[in-house]
């Protein structure tokens, strides 16, 4: 597509994608090393990118386990981190418009990555393209990466001595950090952060991310009662008749 048709180049689309892909698809060589490091197998490890494919919960899923928390709890921290994918799926299906043979395979590659580059586009081909080059290369490269890691996880040793756990988080959060714009967002944020490290050393491992997820319903219910008690006081400040 040319610029002057609304949108960027094909080819612009395809290099920003590929960017996002290459710069976040080396990050599955660290959650390698960190699952293995976990004690998970290579099959296992394997397993969880190929077809779980969501960063963010792989890596909660294997730092729980690290740090001796249940399994159960750990792969409940990890399913709600994930339950964000669905709602991104319910925005990019309009968007995308896929033949519905191709949705089930599409669905695997909704994470935030993808719909990141996919909603900076202006136009449904800018969109497609930004959508698959952004899958497909991500999709490839982390599970290679997180081979790679998990292969040479005994040659690495000790992985919180390089640091590699924390890779994940980073990325994560750096992709994270341009999309909390508002007050609000910024107040989830926060208290998600206090919940989150405050009940870490008092909760088993795995806890304190399923009760961080409750700063946003939090939030939002005292920002809808603030709204509703501003505007009552609106009303009764607007006394009928006061001009006449």
């Amino acid at each position: 597509m040319r610029p002057e048709d609304g949108g960027k180049a094909d080819s612009a689309v395809v290099r920003d994608a590929l960017g996002v892909g290459v710069a976040v698809g080396l990050s599955g060589f660290a959650f390698g090393v960190t699952s293995a490091g976990s004690g998970l197998t290579l099959l296992q490890t394997c397993a969880l990118s190929l077809l779980v494919f969501t960063g963010a919960s792989q890596f909660a899923l294997v730092g729980a386990l690290a740090a001796g928390g249940n399994p159960l709890t750990a792969a409940a921290g990890a399913f709600f981190l994930g339950v964000r994918n669905a709602f991104y799926g319910l925005r990019l299906s309009q968007l995308l418009a896929l033949p519905r043979a191709v949705r089930p395979f599409a669905a695997q590659w909704v994470i935030d990555e993808t719909t990141a580059v996919a909603l900076a586009q202006p136009t449904r081909r800018g969109t497609r393209i930004g959508f698959a080059v952004t899958g497909l290369s991500l999709y490839l490269l982390w599970n290679l990466t997180t081979f790679l890691g998990a292969l040479g996880a005994d040659a690495i040793g000790d992985t919180d001595a390089w640091g590699l756990d924390a890779a994940g988080p980073a990325v994560f959060l750096a992709l994270l950090a341009p999309m909390v714009k508002t007050t609000t967002e910024r107040a989830v944020a926060g208290l998600a952060v206090l919940l989150g490290l405050g009940l870490l050393p008092v909760l088993p491992a795995g806890v304190p991310v399923l009760v961080a997820a409750l700063a946003a319903p939090g939030v939002l219910c005292l920002e809808g009662r603030r709204r509703g008690t501003s505007r009552k006081e609106a009303l009764e400040n607007d006394v009928p008749g006061e001009d006449r």
